[in-house]
Protein backbone atom coordinates (compact mmCIF):
# COMPACT_ATOMS: atom_id res chain seq x y z
CA UNK A 1 0.00 0.00 0.00
CA UNK A 2 2.87 2.55 1.14
CA UNK A 3 4.57 1.71 -2.18
CA UNK A 4 1.09 2.48 -3.91
CA UNK A 5 0.78 5.69 -2.16
CA UNK A 6 4.55 6.69 -3.15
CA UNK A 7 3.72 5.87 -7.01
CA UNK A 8 0.45 8.09 -7.21
CA UNK A 9 2.33 10.58 -5.49
CA UNK A 10 4.75 10.35 -7.78
CA UNK A 11 2.32 10.49 -10.69
CA UNK A 12 0.52 13.13 -9.45
CA UNK A 13 3.83 15.20 -9.30
CA UNK A 14 4.16 14.67 -13.15
CA UNK A 15 0.70 15.14 -14.21
CA UNK A 16 1.20 18.64 -11.83
CA UNK A 17 4.70 19.46 -13.84
CA UNK A 18 2.52 18.25 -17.11
CA UNK A 19 0.21 21.04 -16.75
CA UNK A 20 2.42 24.16 -15.95
CA UNK A 21 4.80 23.02 -18.92
CA UNK A 22 1.64 23.29 -20.66
CA UNK A 23 0.33 26.53 -19.26
CA UNK A 24 3.11 28.33 -19.62
CA UNK A 25 4.17 27.21 -23.51
CA UNK A 26 0.48 27.55 -24.53
CA UNK A 27 0.87 31.19 -24.43
CA UNK A 28 4.09 31.57 -25.38
CA UNK A 29 3.52 28.54 -28.49
CA UNK A 30 0.56 31.79 -29.76
CA UNK A 31 2.68 34.35 -29.14
CA UNK A 32 5.28 33.04 -31.12
CA UNK A 33 2.25 32.24 -33.84
CA UNK A 34 1.90 35.70 -34.14
CA UNK A 35 5.31 36.12 -36.42
CA UNK A 36 5.97 35.12 -39.51
CA UNK A 37 9.91 35.87 -40.46
CA UNK A 38 10.64 36.11 -44.41
CA UNK A 39 9.48 37.74 -47.11
CA UNK A 40 5.74 38.91 -48.23
CA UNK A 41 4.39 40.47 -51.48
CA UNK A 42 2.76 43.59 -51.53
CA UNK A 43 -1.20 43.18 -50.62
CA UNK A 44 -3.90 46.30 -51.00
CA UNK A 45 -6.46 46.98 -48.48
CA UNK A 46 -8.89 49.90 -47.69
CA UNK A 47 -9.61 50.75 -51.36
CA UNK A 48 -11.13 54.31 -51.62
CA UNK A 49 -12.06 56.56 -54.62
CA UNK A 50 -8.86 58.47 -53.71
CA UNK A 51 -7.12 56.62 -51.48
CA UNK A 52 -5.53 53.24 -50.94
CA UNK A 53 -3.29 51.08 -48.18
CA UNK A 54 0.07 49.22 -49.31
CA UNK A 55 1.05 46.41 -47.10
CA UNK A 56 4.09 44.05 -47.33
CA UNK A 57 6.89 42.24 -45.30
CA UNK A 58 10.89 42.17 -45.42
CA UNK A 59 13.42 40.17 -44.22
CA UNK A 60 15.82 43.01 -43.34
CA UNK A 61 14.27 45.81 -41.16
CA UNK A 62 13.94 49.18 -43.29
CA UNK A 63 11.70 52.37 -44.16
CA UNK A 64 9.49 51.61 -46.71
CA UNK A 65 9.10 53.04 -49.43
CA UNK A 66 6.48 53.27 -52.24
CA UNK A 67 6.73 54.86 -55.76
CA UNK A 68 3.72 54.73 -58.19
CA UNK A 69 2.18 56.70 -61.34
CA UNK A 70 0.02 55.92 -63.91
CA UNK A 71 2.51 54.55 -66.20
CA UNK A 72 4.82 51.87 -65.21
CA UNK A 73 7.70 53.16 -66.65
CA UNK A 74 7.77 56.48 -64.95
CA UNK A 75 6.91 56.29 -61.37
CA UNK A 76 7.34 59.93 -60.05
CA UNK A 77 5.36 59.81 -56.80
CA UNK A 78 6.79 58.70 -53.56
CA UNK A 79 5.18 57.85 -50.03
CA UNK A 80 7.96 56.58 -46.90
CA UNK A 81 7.25 55.48 -43.95
CA UNK A 82 8.07 56.95 -40.73
CA UNK A 83 9.61 54.23 -38.72
CA UNK A 84 12.27 51.57 -40.06
CA UNK A 85 10.30 47.93 -39.71
CA UNK A 86 9.82 44.26 -41.38
CA UNK A 87 6.17 45.05 -41.54
CA UNK A 88 5.64 47.79 -43.63
CA UNK A 89 2.32 50.07 -44.39
CA UNK A 90 2.01 53.14 -46.17
CA UNK A 91 -1.13 54.72 -46.93
CA UNK A 92 -1.27 56.78 -50.01
CA UNK A 93 -4.14 59.63 -50.42
CA UNK A 94 -5.05 62.04 -52.92
CA UNK A 95 -5.29 59.62 -55.78
CA UNK A 96 -7.92 60.20 -58.76
CA UNK A 97 -11.11 58.24 -58.82
CA UNK A 98 -11.65 55.10 -61.28
CA UNK A 99 -7.68 55.46 -62.33
CA UNK A 100 -5.30 52.73 -62.68
CA UNK A 101 -1.54 53.23 -60.95
CA UNK A 102 1.60 51.15 -61.29
CA UNK A 103 3.82 50.81 -58.31
CA UNK A 104 7.13 49.44 -56.77
CA UNK A 105 7.54 48.93 -53.28
CA UNK A 106 11.47 48.72 -51.41
CA UNK A 107 13.26 50.90 -49.69
CA UNK A 108 15.30 54.12 -50.74
CA UNK A 109 18.00 52.48 -52.64
CA UNK A 110 16.14 49.11 -54.07
CA UNK A 111 13.04 48.38 -55.58
CA UNK A 112 11.88 44.89 -53.92
CA UNK A 113 8.70 44.46 -56.04
CA UNK A 114 7.84 46.48 -59.29
CA UNK A 115 6.91 46.06 -62.68
CA UNK A 116 3.41 45.76 -65.28
CA UNK A 117 1.81 43.24 -62.74
CA UNK A 118 2.17 45.57 -59.77
CA UNK A 119 -1.03 48.32 -60.23
CA UNK A 120 -4.09 49.22 -58.32
CA UNK A 121 -7.25 50.97 -59.97
CA UNK A 122 -9.05 53.00 -57.79
CA UNK A 123 -12.79 53.01 -56.78
CA UNK A 124 -14.87 55.30 -59.04
CA UNK A 125 -16.77 57.57 -57.17
CA UNK A 126 -19.91 56.25 -54.70
CA UNK A 127 -23.23 57.33 -56.64
CA UNK A 128 -26.15 55.98 -56.00
CA UNK A 129 -26.91 55.60 -59.65
CA UNK A 130 -23.47 54.88 -60.78
CA UNK A 131 -23.16 53.28 -63.94
CA UNK A 132 -20.34 51.99 -63.40
CA UNK A 133 -19.77 47.51 -64.34
CA UNK A 134 -18.67 46.22 -61.20
CA UNK A 135 -17.15 43.16 -60.64
CA UNK A 136 -15.93 41.04 -57.54
CA UNK A 137 -15.13 37.46 -56.34
CA UNK A 138 -16.32 35.80 -53.13
CA UNK A 139 -14.44 33.14 -51.20
CA UNK A 140 -15.26 31.14 -48.15
CA UNK A 141 -13.33 29.12 -45.93
CA UNK A 142 -10.44 29.25 -48.61
CA UNK A 143 -7.71 28.87 -46.08
CA UNK A 144 -6.54 25.80 -46.81
CA UNK A 145 -3.47 25.13 -48.76
CA UNK A 146 -3.56 22.17 -50.74
CA UNK A 147 -5.17 21.28 -54.34
CA UNK A 148 -8.58 22.33 -54.14
CA UNK A 149 -7.62 25.47 -53.32
CA UNK A 150 -5.82 25.91 -56.27
CA UNK A 151 -8.25 24.68 -58.26
CA UNK A 152 -10.69 26.84 -57.37
CA UNK A 153 -8.44 29.94 -57.58
CA UNK A 154 -7.83 28.86 -60.75
CA UNK A 155 -11.04 28.05 -62.71
CA UNK A 156 -12.17 31.37 -61.51
CA UNK A 157 -9.14 32.91 -63.40
CA UNK A 158 -9.88 31.28 -66.64
CA UNK A 159 -13.77 31.81 -66.25
CA UNK A 160 -13.27 35.77 -66.07
CA UNK A 161 -11.06 35.56 -69.23
CA UNK A 162 -13.22 33.71 -71.04
CA UNK A 163 -15.77 35.87 -70.00
CA UNK A 164 -14.10 39.29 -70.24
CA UNK A 165 -15.96 42.70 -69.33
CA UNK A 166 -17.07 45.15 -72.28
CA UNK A 167 -14.15 47.65 -71.33
CA UNK A 168 -10.66 47.14 -71.87
CA UNK A 169 -10.40 49.75 -69.29
CA UNK A 170 -11.83 47.71 -66.37
CA UNK A 171 -9.94 45.48 -64.25
CA UNK A 172 -10.57 41.48 -64.49
CA UNK A 173 -11.88 42.02 -61.05
CA UNK A 174 -12.43 44.89 -58.44
CA UNK A 175 -11.88 43.66 -55.45
CA UNK A 176 -12.16 40.26 -53.51
CA UNK A 177 -13.98 39.21 -49.99
CA UNK A 178 -14.61 36.12 -48.46
CA UNK A 179 -16.19 35.02 -45.64
CA UNK A 180 -13.66 33.78 -43.26
CA UNK A 181 -11.38 30.87 -42.14
CA UNK A 182 -8.59 32.55 -44.12
CA UNK A 183 -5.73 30.27 -42.77
CA UNK A 184 -6.24 27.12 -40.95
CA UNK A 185 -6.18 25.15 -38.17
CA UNK A 186 -5.07 27.63 -36.02
CA UNK A 187 -4.88 31.68 -38.01
CA UNK A 188 -1.13 31.66 -37.36
CA UNK A 189 1.33 34.06 -39.50
CA UNK A 190 2.98 31.29 -40.88
CA UNK A 191 -0.23 29.40 -42.12
CA UNK A 192 -1.57 32.51 -43.01
CA UNK A 193 1.48 32.94 -45.67
CA UNK A 194 1.13 29.68 -46.79
CA UNK A 195 -2.78 29.07 -46.87
CA UNK A 196 -3.43 33.03 -48.17
CA UNK A 197 -0.85 35.51 -49.04
CA UNK A 198 1.59 32.77 -51.05
CA UNK A 199 -1.13 30.93 -52.97
CA UNK A 200 -2.75 33.98 -53.54
CA UNK A 201 -0.40 36.84 -54.41
CA UNK A 202 -0.38 37.29 -58.00
CA UNK A 203 -4.18 38.06 -56.98
CA UNK A 204 -3.14 40.30 -54.13
CA UNK A 205 -0.88 42.28 -56.27
CA UNK A 206 -3.85 44.49 -57.79
CA UNK A 207 -6.84 43.08 -56.50
CA UNK A 208 -7.85 44.86 -52.98
CA UNK A 209 -9.02 42.06 -50.52
CA UNK A 210 -12.06 42.16 -47.40
CA UNK A 211 -11.42 38.92 -45.35
CA UNK A 212 -13.90 38.23 -43.06
CA UNK A 213 -12.69 37.38 -39.56
CA UNK A 214 -13.68 33.40 -39.09
CA UNK A 215 -13.20 31.36 -35.83
CA UNK A 216 -10.35 29.66 -37.18
CA UNK A 217 -8.48 33.38 -37.75
CA UNK A 218 -9.77 33.36 -33.70
CA UNK A 219 -7.33 30.80 -32.75
CA UNK A 220 -4.30 33.38 -32.75
CA UNK A 221 -4.33 37.01 -32.86
CA UNK A 222 -2.26 37.49 -35.87
CA UNK A 223 -5.76 38.57 -38.09
CA UNK A 224 -5.89 42.58 -36.96
CA UNK A 225 -2.19 42.62 -37.02
CA UNK A 226 -1.78 41.80 -40.98
CA UNK A 227 -5.09 43.32 -42.67
CA UNK A 228 -6.30 46.77 -41.96
CA UNK A 229 -10.08 47.80 -42.07
CA UNK A 230 -11.32 51.20 -42.29
CA UNK A 231 -12.66 52.03 -38.11
CA UNK A 232 -12.67 55.74 -39.39
CA UNK A 233 -15.34 55.66 -42.58
CA UNK A 234 -11.79 55.68 -44.77
CA UNK A 235 -13.74 53.68 -47.60
CA UNK A 236 -17.41 54.91 -47.08
CA UNK A 237 -20.60 54.07 -44.60
CA UNK A 238 -20.61 55.39 -40.91
CA UNK A 239 -17.12 54.98 -38.94
CA UNK A 240 -17.64 52.05 -36.48
CA UNK A 241 -14.25 52.87 -34.47
CA UNK A 242 -13.85 49.00 -34.62
CA UNK A 243 -12.09 46.85 -36.87
CA UNK A 244 -14.09 43.82 -35.90
CA UNK A 245 -16.85 45.49 -37.82
CA UNK A 246 -17.00 48.20 -40.48
CA UNK A 247 -18.83 49.37 -43.93
CA UNK A 248 -17.54 50.45 -47.31
CA UNK A 249 -19.12 51.65 -50.85
CA UNK A 250 -18.11 50.49 -53.62
CA UNK A 251 -19.63 52.69 -56.91
CA UNK A 252 -23.57 52.27 -56.23
CA UNK A 253 -23.17 49.32 -53.87
CA UNK A 254 -22.87 49.20 -50.08
CA UNK A 255 -21.53 46.65 -48.06
CA UNK A 256 -21.35 45.50 -44.18
CA UNK A 257 -18.97 43.47 -42.44
CA UNK A 258 -19.83 42.04 -39.37
CA UNK A 259 -17.85 40.03 -37.13
CA UNK A 260 -20.22 36.90 -35.77
CA UNK A 261 -16.76 35.69 -33.80
CA UNK A 262 -15.61 37.60 -31.73
CA UNK A 263 -18.16 40.65 -30.78
CA UNK A 264 -21.14 40.54 -29.10
CA UNK A 265 -23.82 39.91 -31.10
CA UNK A 266 -27.26 41.20 -28.51
CA UNK A 267 -29.32 44.00 -30.31
CA UNK A 268 -28.19 46.91 -28.15
CA UNK A 269 -24.16 45.77 -27.97
CA UNK A 270 -21.84 47.93 -29.22
CA UNK A 271 -22.20 46.40 -33.33
CA UNK A 272 -25.74 46.20 -33.66
CA UNK A 273 -26.01 49.41 -32.33
CA UNK A 274 -23.33 50.71 -35.00
CA UNK A 275 -25.48 48.27 -37.45
CA UNK A 276 -28.97 50.47 -37.27
CA UNK A 277 -26.93 53.67 -37.74
CA UNK A 278 -25.01 52.68 -40.95
CA UNK A 279 -27.96 50.91 -42.22
CA UNK A 280 -30.28 53.90 -41.81
CA UNK A 281 -27.70 55.98 -43.32
CA UNK A 282 -26.68 54.86 -46.85
CA UNK A 283 -28.39 55.65 -49.91
CA UNK A 284 -26.57 53.19 -52.08
CA UNK A 285 -28.98 51.16 -55.11
CA UNK A 286 -27.35 47.84 -53.33
CA UNK A 287 -26.88 46.82 -49.96
CA UNK A 288 -24.98 43.18 -49.03
CA UNK A 289 -24.02 41.92 -45.73
CA UNK A 290 -21.22 39.39 -45.07
CA UNK A 291 -20.75 37.37 -42.09
CA UNK A 292 -19.09 34.18 -41.13
CA UNK A 293 -21.64 32.32 -39.58
CA UNK A 294 -24.85 31.57 -41.30
CA UNK A 295 -28.12 31.69 -40.34
CA UNK A 296 -29.66 28.82 -42.61
CA UNK A 297 -27.59 26.66 -42.70
CA UNK A 298 -27.59 21.94 -43.04
CA UNK A 299 -24.19 21.21 -44.16
CA UNK A 300 -21.32 20.82 -41.97
CA UNK A 301 -23.18 22.81 -39.51
CA UNK A 302 -26.70 22.77 -38.10
CA UNK A 303 -28.21 26.23 -38.12
CA UNK A 304 -31.40 24.55 -35.85
CA UNK A 305 -28.38 23.50 -32.93
CA UNK A 306 -28.12 25.84 -30.16
CA UNK A 307 -25.24 24.24 -29.30
CA UNK A 308 -23.51 24.71 -32.97
CA UNK A 309 -21.01 27.03 -32.55
CA UNK A 310 -21.88 28.21 -29.25
CA UNK A 311 -25.26 29.47 -30.54
CA UNK A 312 -23.76 32.02 -32.65
CA UNK A 313 -25.80 30.91 -35.95
CA UNK A 314 -29.03 30.80 -33.67
CA UNK A 315 -28.21 34.30 -32.31
CA UNK A 316 -27.45 35.78 -35.73
CA UNK A 317 -30.55 34.24 -37.12
CA UNK A 318 -32.61 36.11 -34.51
CA UNK A 319 -30.95 39.12 -33.91
CA UNK A 320 -29.01 40.48 -36.97
CA UNK A 321 -31.18 39.23 -40.00
CA UNK A 322 -34.61 41.38 -39.27
CA UNK A 323 -32.49 44.74 -38.79
CA UNK A 324 -30.97 43.51 -42.42
CA UNK A 325 -34.12 42.74 -44.01
CA UNK A 326 -35.65 45.87 -42.59
CA UNK A 327 -33.16 48.24 -43.82
CA UNK A 328 -33.32 46.18 -47.49
CA UNK A 329 -30.84 43.87 -47.62
CA UNK A 330 -30.32 41.93 -50.93
CA UNK A 331 -27.85 39.54 -50.15
CA UNK A 332 -26.02 37.97 -47.47
CA UNK A 333 -23.44 35.50 -47.20
CA UNK A 334 -21.77 33.79 -44.80
CA UNK A 335 -19.03 30.71 -44.85
CA UNK A 336 -18.42 28.47 -41.74
CA UNK A 337 -20.48 25.44 -43.18
CA UNK A 338 -18.30 23.86 -46.00
CA UNK A 339 -21.06 23.62 -48.71
CA UNK A 340 -22.15 25.52 -51.26
CA UNK A 341 -26.09 26.83 -49.80
CA UNK A 342 -28.58 29.43 -51.44
CA UNK A 343 -32.00 30.22 -50.54
CA UNK A 344 -34.80 32.42 -53.13
CA UNK A 345 -36.22 35.73 -52.53
CA UNK A 346 -36.64 35.06 -49.23
CA UNK A 347 -37.83 37.04 -45.73
CA UNK A 348 -39.29 36.97 -42.06
CA UNK A 349 -37.99 33.04 -41.46
CA UNK A 350 -36.06 33.91 -37.63
CA UNK A 351 -36.72 30.54 -36.04
CA UNK A 352 -35.68 27.04 -36.49
CA UNK A 353 -36.08 25.27 -40.49
CA UNK A 354 -38.92 23.31 -39.32
CA UNK A 355 -41.44 26.75 -39.11
CA UNK A 356 -39.73 28.12 -42.19
CA UNK A 357 -43.40 28.30 -44.49
CA UNK A 358 -43.91 29.43 -48.18
CA UNK A 359 -45.21 32.77 -47.03
CA UNK A 360 -41.62 33.23 -46.04
CA UNK A 361 -41.03 33.11 -49.93
CA UNK A 362 -41.13 36.69 -51.63
CA UNK A 363 -40.21 34.77 -55.12
CA UNK A 364 -39.38 31.37 -56.42
CA UNK A 365 -38.35 31.81 -59.88
CA UNK A 366 -37.56 28.40 -62.07
CA UNK A 367 -35.18 30.68 -64.18
CA UNK A 368 -33.88 32.03 -60.87
CA UNK A 369 -34.18 35.82 -62.20
CA UNK A 370 -35.86 38.18 -58.98
CA UNK A 371 -37.25 40.98 -59.61
CA UNK A 372 -37.99 43.62 -57.15
CA UNK A 373 -40.18 47.12 -57.79
CA UNK A 374 -38.20 49.66 -56.33
CA UNK A 375 -35.07 51.12 -58.30
CA UNK A 376 -33.18 51.71 -54.73
CA UNK A 377 -32.70 50.01 -51.35
CA UNK A 378 -36.35 48.77 -50.32
CA UNK A 379 -37.24 47.35 -46.77
CA UNK A 380 -38.75 43.63 -46.32
CA UNK A 381 -38.62 42.82 -50.16
CA UNK A 382 -36.56 40.31 -50.11
CA UNK A 383 -32.80 39.15 -49.58
CA UNK A 384 -31.19 35.99 -51.18
CA UNK A 385 -28.82 34.28 -48.58
CA UNK A 386 -26.02 32.24 -49.47
CA UNK A 387 -23.43 29.86 -47.94
CA UNK A 388 -19.94 29.65 -49.61
CA UNK A 389 -17.52 27.86 -47.18
CA UNK A 390 -15.87 25.31 -49.88
CA UNK A 391 -13.52 27.46 -51.39
CA UNK A 392 -10.72 24.90 -49.90
CA UNK A 393 -12.82 21.95 -48.42
CA UNK A 394 -15.85 20.40 -49.03
CA UNK A 395 -17.31 18.23 -46.01
CA UNK A 396 -20.84 16.17 -45.77
CA UNK A 397 -24.01 17.04 -44.40
CA UNK A 398 -27.59 16.56 -45.59
CA UNK A 399 -28.51 19.93 -47.22
CA UNK A 400 -32.14 19.56 -46.97
CA UNK A 401 -32.64 23.34 -44.63
CA UNK A 402 -36.13 24.22 -46.41
CA UNK A 403 -34.94 27.79 -46.71
CA UNK A 404 -31.93 27.08 -48.81
CA UNK A 405 -32.90 24.76 -51.79
CA UNK A 406 -30.17 25.97 -54.25
CA UNK A 407 -27.37 23.33 -52.29
CA UNK A 408 -24.24 21.64 -53.53
CA UNK A 409 -21.37 19.43 -51.94
CA UNK A 410 -18.91 21.19 -53.90
CA UNK A 411 -15.98 22.99 -53.86
CA UNK A 412 -15.83 26.89 -56.03
CA UNK A 413 -16.37 30.50 -55.62
CA UNK A 414 -18.39 33.16 -56.59
CA UNK A 415 -18.54 36.07 -59.18
CA UNK A 416 -20.57 38.95 -59.48
CA UNK A 417 -21.36 41.70 -62.06
CA UNK A 418 -23.48 44.31 -61.08
CA UNK A 419 -24.32 47.19 -63.27
CA UNK A 420 -27.06 50.03 -62.16
CA UNK A 421 -29.99 48.00 -61.58
CA UNK A 422 -29.34 44.37 -62.40
CA UNK A 423 -26.73 42.00 -60.61
CA UNK A 424 -25.85 38.44 -61.82
CA UNK A 425 -24.13 36.26 -59.57
CA UNK A 426 -22.18 33.08 -60.66
CA UNK A 427 -21.63 29.90 -58.52
CA UNK A 428 -18.05 28.40 -60.56
CA UNK A 429 -16.65 24.77 -58.85
CA UNK A 430 -13.25 24.08 -59.12
CA UNK A 431 -13.90 22.71 -62.42
CA UNK A 432 -14.99 25.93 -64.23
CA UNK A 433 -18.59 25.36 -64.02
CA UNK A 434 -21.23 27.42 -63.54
CA UNK A 435 -23.00 24.89 -60.92
CA UNK A 436 -25.61 27.88 -60.11
CA UNK A 437 -26.64 31.50 -61.24
CA UNK A 438 -28.81 34.04 -60.23
CA UNK A 439 -30.06 37.14 -61.23
CA UNK A 440 -32.03 40.62 -59.59
CA UNK A 441 -33.54 43.17 -60.97
CA UNK A 442 -34.90 46.48 -59.63
CA UNK A 443 -37.37 48.79 -61.16
CA UNK A 444 -39.12 45.78 -62.47
CA UNK A 445 -43.09 46.54 -62.88
CA UNK A 446 -44.59 44.11 -60.95
CA UNK A 447 -41.77 43.24 -58.80
CA UNK A 448 -41.07 42.49 -54.93
CA UNK A 449 -42.58 45.23 -52.86
CA UNK A 450 -42.00 46.29 -48.93
CA UNK A 451 -43.99 44.62 -46.50
CA UNK A 452 -43.73 44.32 -43.18
CA UNK A 453 -42.99 40.67 -41.10
CA UNK A 454 -45.06 41.50 -38.20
Amino acid sequence: MALLLRILKRLGFIILALLVLYAVGRPTQIWLDGFYSGVREPYLQMMSSNAVTLRWQSENKFVGVVRYGITPGQLDKIQRETVSGEEHEIRLTDLKPATKYFYSVGDENKESFKGQNFWFKTAPEIKADSDNHVRFWVTGDQGYANIIQEQVRDSMLSWIKKNPRSSLDLSPIDFWLTTGDNAYRSGSNDQFQAGFFEPYKSILRNTPVWPIYGNHDARRWVFFDIFTFPTKAESGGVASASEHYYSFDYANIHFVILDTEGSDLDVDGKMLSWLKKDLKETKQQWLIAFSHHPPYTKGSHNSDNKRDSRGRLFTVRENILPLLEEAGVDLVFSGHSHMYERSELINCHYDVSSTFANSMIREQSKDNKYKKKENNISANSGTIYTVIGSSSKVDNGPLDHPAMPHSLQEAGSMIFDVKQKQLKAYFINKSGQIKDQFEIMKGVEGGVESRSCF
